[in-house]
């Protein structure tokens, strides 16, 4: 229906002034009336272009003719003259008509323009935003089927495939690179100068954004390889510092029972020695193992359902005689958390090792539970000198000491963090420097739907 709406148009409106020149005949020259028939050439002109504008300019020489010059209803011509107004009449009719159409494509094209300008500024918007441009291709999809007039269009970045059926493949191409393809409605029907303007502008767009996502994913690798030496550089350094002490011991200790000239007390102390710095070298090696694994995503953890109170068992157990300096205070009922008992005992063990080594040999640590807020929360109190401000931030990076001139290797922290984390658990620190800290564990809640370990 809508392809007649021209020819309906332009029948209503040579109609609509032939009325009006009926009409006005007797309050002004018929001949003079005439002009008013461009009153339906030009809106025809304006709206549907010279092709309907022409036939009408035409049909309305003719209607004038034959219904108002005479002899009336004939298309013969009684005055001479009016053969020359009417050639007139036509040839402004036509040029009005011609101008009209240009001035209408004129509009038409620059309101194209418009539509590309705002496509591109969007579709530029689009891109710059930190989602990958994959996550983006439906909806700029979307804006190039609005600005070619088209029912929908499909974006395949890097894509050579053939086009499914009813579909026409149109190539992204920018500087002799392939970029992707838009895949249009085969029965579609853009313009072609529109099309290449288009295709051409989201080609250089889609490029410019996947070499911006090709630089970025290189720049984060070669943070990540930076970052990956600092830390083989730092672990290297540690272990070369922490080493030489338990190996140094030891083989001091094996020099002088290899001599034979000790005491039996003396060889007693020596054998202790021996073991102490043999299990302080094995507790070396495990948090590197540890923390290796944690920074390969590794960890793996294999959760069953445990009280805190066993787990803290577990934790003081582990410690040894070192335990006997922590005081433990348990709620009469704890709720049953989902976690990996082994690796929530080496995040424990870190901690209160870490909180006796900060305390003063007088000063005793304690372990406090509550269930809040559907968690279960243990916390780790020390009487050490606190945490300054400064250090606070990065107290769980690796190898941080928390002062220069600490012991340890810096790792416990970093291990009970990512132990705490791979087990959907958190680790946070509350302290004021001289009034000691608190590292506090957090757990959800887990139901109690199989035999819980205690």
């Amino acid at each position: 229906m809508r392809r007649f709406v021209p020819a309906l148009a332009s029948l209503g409106a040579l109609t609509a002034v032939t009325g009006a020149i009926f009409a006005l005949r007797p309050v002004a020259p018929v001949v003079s009336l005439g002009v008013l028939y461009l009153l339906a050439v030009l809106p025809v002109a304006i709206f549907w272009g010279h092709r309907y504008a022409l036939p009408v300019a035409v049909a309305s020489m003719l209607a004038f003719n034959f219904f108002f010059l005479a002899p009336v209803h004939t298309f013969r011509l009684r005055d001479s003259e009016n053969w020359v107004a009417l050639a007139v009449y036509l040839t402004t009719a036509v040029v009005v008509s011609e101008l009209a159409a240009r001035g209408r494509r004129r509009a038409d094209d620059a309101e194209q323009r418009r539509r590309e300008a705002a496509f591109a500024a969007e579709v530029s918007a689009a891109l710059l935003e930190a989602t990958p441009v994959q996550a983006r291709l439906a909806e700029i999809g979307g804006r190039v089927a609005e600005v070619l007039g088209t029912d929908s269009a499909r974006i395949e970045l890097d894509s050579v495939r053939r086009p499914d059926p009813g579909e026409m493949a149109h190539a992204l191409a920018v500087g002799g690179r392939r970029v992707g393809t838009v895949f249009l409605v085969a029965a579609a029907q853009p313009d072609p100068a529109v099309l290449e303007r288009v295709l051409g502008s989201l080609a250089a767009l889609l490029a410019y954004a996947a070499d911006r996502e090709r630089l970025g994913r290189k720049a984060v690798e070669a943070e990540a390889l930076r970052r990956s030496d600092a830390v083989k550089t730092t672990i290297l350094r540690t272990l070369s510092h922490d080493l030489r002490s338990p190996l140094t011991a030891i083989r001091a200790a094996g020099e002088l029972l290899h001599g034979g000239e000790v005491s039996a007390a003396e060889r007693a102390e020596l054998v202790a020695t021996v073991r102490a710095e043999a299990e302080r070298l094995s507790r070396l090696v495990a948090n590197v193992l540890d923390l290796s694994r944690l920074e390969a995503r590794a960890a793996n953890p294999r959760p069953e359902l445990w009280t805190a109170d066993g787990l803290v068992a577990r934790a003081l157990e582990s410690l040894g005689p070192a335990g006997e300096r922590i005081d433990v205070e348990l709620p009469a009922d704890s709720p049953p958390v989902s976690v990996d008992a082994a690796q929530i005992e080496r995040a424990l063990v870190n901690l209160l090792e870490n909180a006796l080594r900060f305390s003063p040999e007088e000063e005793r640590v304690r372990v406090e539970v509550e269930a809040a807020d559907g968690e279960v929360v243990l916390r780790v109190r020390d009487r050490g000198p606190g945490i300054s401000a400064r250090v606070v931030d990065r107290v769980f990076d690796a190898f941080e000491r928390g002062s220069p001139t600490g012991d340890g290797t810096g790792l416990g922290l970093a291990i009970a963090r990512g132990f705490v984390q791979a087990n959907g658990g958190r680790l946070w620190v509350e302290s004021e420097p001289g009034e000691g800290a608190s590292f506090a564990v957090a757990f959800p809640v887990a139901e109690a739907r199989r035999p819980v370990a205690t």
